[in-house]
């Protein structure tokens, strides 16, 4: 590495740094002051508002880089070019013989750096945040009372409802389950009082764990019920870790997918999307497979969005900054109008499967950057 392409780096993470930094500094005073009775109330309870804070954001500051990786890459590669051309630096380094593919080369690297970052977080940081990232300010501490959307689990045909989720221990008001088929003795519904989602185990099976069950009647008289083979609904009959007013009913609907639906998925991992689309007790529907592959080709969106930028730099006659920031934006609208176009019909099933739907955004727009940026490479 030469040292102007250490000079031309440092200038790169620099304003990187910089816009990052602006940008999640805005962003949390704005928020801030928008939930600052929510916050005061928190710290109230849990003894420090600085504490609160600080967990809340801690969690959005790798969201916040999610969404701005590829704009500040591309920001960042188009100041640097522009500070090169304000101080003819640009101009001396041409006169000297020195390519303007040579010049970028470190600008491209870093940048693709960035995206396999932005990957990284993606994958490794984002998932293990994302019990935070689904509450909001009104509910941090997951004891407000949330609608829930009911969902089928496939696998048994039972329909999980109730009145409202509690988020800090997972459970469900008032839980109606409802049998679209006979199971066992148990009719057609399940009513309880609370119902609380328990994570499988070596010993046993995931599920919801009924509490003060009040119909059927009977159902501490009943045998527990299987179907094909496998339990679906434990009874206190037969397991004698069940007290008499409970039922436990084995589901692989998380309490997640029942109270926070897609936008839990949408911090998922690439492995556990690809896990879910298999599980059996759900379809997550056409939007999640486009997600899926969209895991894919971001990095790969994220490189042809920055060199997209370059050629408007290298080759207008305006040098300055704001323009340069001005021009970065417009083509940031235009990506982002492609791909949500895109991955929009996928979702919707018109026109494209979900596989293409996240693949043409790069088929559209890696042909355009090439062809825009030929004359930087020759």
């Amino acid at each position: 590495m030469s040292t102007f392409d250490r000079y031309l780096l440092r200038l790169f993470v620099k304003v990187l740094l910089a816009c990052f930094v602006s940008m999640v500094g805005l962003y949390i005073v704005i928020d801030a002051f928008g939930n600052l009775d929510e916050f005061l109330g928190y710290g109230r309870v849990q003894g420090s508002v600085l504490a609160v804070i600080a967990d809340y954001y801690s969690a959005r500051i790798p969201w916040f880089f999610d969404h701005a990786s590829g704009l500040l890459a591309l920001v960042a590669g188009m100041f640097a070019i522009t500070w090169l051309q304000k101080t003819n630096e640009l101009t001396a380094l041409m006169a000297a013989g020195v390519t303007t593919k040579r010049i970028i080369r470190p600008l491209v690297a870093a940048a693709i750096v960035v995206s396999i970052i932005a990957a990284a977080n993606r994958e490794f940081v984002i998932p293990e945040v994302r019990d935070k990232l689904v509450r909001n300010a009104q509910d941090w501490l997951g004891d407000t009372a949330r609608p829930v959307d009911a969902v089928t689990d496939n696998r048994t045909d039972i329909l999980i409802g109730g009145r409202a989720s509690f988020a800090a221990d997972q459970r469900i008001q008032e839980p109606t389950f409802t049998l679209h088929r006979p199971i066992g003795e148990f009719g057609r519904k399940l009513i309880a009082e609370d119902a609380f989602y328990h994570e499988p185990t070596a010993e046993r099976p995931g599920g919801y764990l009924l509490e003060g069950v009040s119909y059927p009647d009977e159902h501490a008289e009943f045998p527990s019920a299987s179907l094909d083979g496998e339990p679906v609904i434990l009874s206190s009959s037969d397991n004698e870790w069940l007290s008499e007013d409970q039922l436990f009913v084995v589901s692989d609907v998380t309490f997640s997918d029942l109270a926070c639906g897609p936008q839990y998925r949408t911090f998922a991992s690439t492995g556990e999307l690809v896990t879910g689309l298999s599980n059996p007790s759900l379809d997550f529907g056409l939007g999640t497979r486009v997600s899926m592959h969209a895991r894919f080709v971001q990095p790969f969106l994220d490189v042809t969005l920055f060199v997209l930028g370059l050629p408007l730099v290298l080759s207008r006659q305006n040098r300055s900054v704001f323009v340069a920031a001005g021009l970065g934006i417009g083509i940031v609208i235009a990506y982002f109008l492609v791909t949500i176009v895109c991955q929009a019909l996928g979702a919707s099933g018109l026109l494209m499967s979900p596989a293409l739907a996240a693949w043409a955004p790069l088929m559209i727009l890696a042909p355009t950057a090439a062809a825009l940026s030929q004359p930087i490479w020759e």
